[in-house]
């Protein structure tokens, strides 16, 4: 078994825990442990050219804890959830209204039977927390929401212009494949088959990182020189591509 950290330096390992632990790290050192990765993993050859260990190019912190599984139990909690919540929907045939108040009624039930009996049985009443959620929190979804909107018009844009007929292919082509691919699922198994392979694929790869990049690195070498015939054979043929071509050079 190949250690998912092989090739990085003992010093920025420790870096790493620190971050993880404290969760919150300032600007300056991010910014020197960023560059302290780059000068010391150069040699390696990450999936890529990927020059920082898995765990931060995930953004560190909580959430690539859990997409690696470092906390088990959180991660398996979220994984049975999303299970449950998929099949409910898509094997049971659950609508969501239905599942929305068919769970407000079993906690609200919960909550009153346990608020009245709890006086007979010695127990606790249940104590609510208040749950009250932060303007800042809904500010800064719009502002990323905002964000991808708009950077998702200026490609959409940009493609339809006709600048570059390259890209207009190749988004062409991904939109096909998109569309197949939709066709044989549901948009709520689309979405699960997505999450299982952002909870499975990032692990297996830190486990098998080295063995990994190997092959990837023959896979995507095989794969230019196949765009390169793709291109001298076929693209550069056609008139638009060779007046590129041409335009170029000049």
């Amino acid at each position: 078994m190949v250690d998912p950290m092989d090739g990085f330096d003992s010093k920025l390992i420790k870096e790493i825990e620190k971050h993880d632990n404290n969760e919150i790290c300032e600007s300056s050192s991010e910014t020197e442990i960023d560059e302290y990765i780059m000068l010391h993993s150069a040699h390696k050859n990450h999936l890529f050219g990927r020059q920082k260990p898995l765990q931060l190019v995930l953004g560190g912190g909580k959430h690539a804890n859990i997409i690696l599984w470092r906390n088990t139990q959180i991660s398996t909690r979220i994984f049975a959830g999303v299970t449950v919540v998929w099949f409910l929907f898509e094997c049971i045939g659950y609508h969501l209204l239905t599942f929305v108040c068919h769970f407000l009624v079993l906690s609200l039930a919960t909550i009153f039977l346990w608020s009245n009996v709890a006086s007979y049985i010695n127990v606790s009443p249940p104590n609510l927390p208040e749950v009250t959620l932060p303007d800042e929190l809904f500010a800064s979804f719009l502002l990323l929401l905002r964000g991808v909107i708009n950077r998702a018009c200026t490609t959409f844009q940009d493609v339809a212009s006709g600048k570059d007929l390259k890209k207009f292919l190749k988004v062409i082509v991904v939109l096909w494949v998109l569309s197949v691919i939709g066709s044989w699922f549901s948009f709520l198994t689309l979405l699960y088959l997505l999450f299982v392979m952002l909870m499975t694929v990032p692990v297996l790869y830190e486990k098998n990182e080295h063995a990994v990049d190997i092959y990837a690195e023959k896979l995507w070498s095989q794969v230019k020189k196949q765009l390169a015939v793709l291109d001298e054979n076929v693209l550069q043929k056609i008139p638009v591509f060779g007046s590129e071509k041409d335009h170029k050079q000049h």
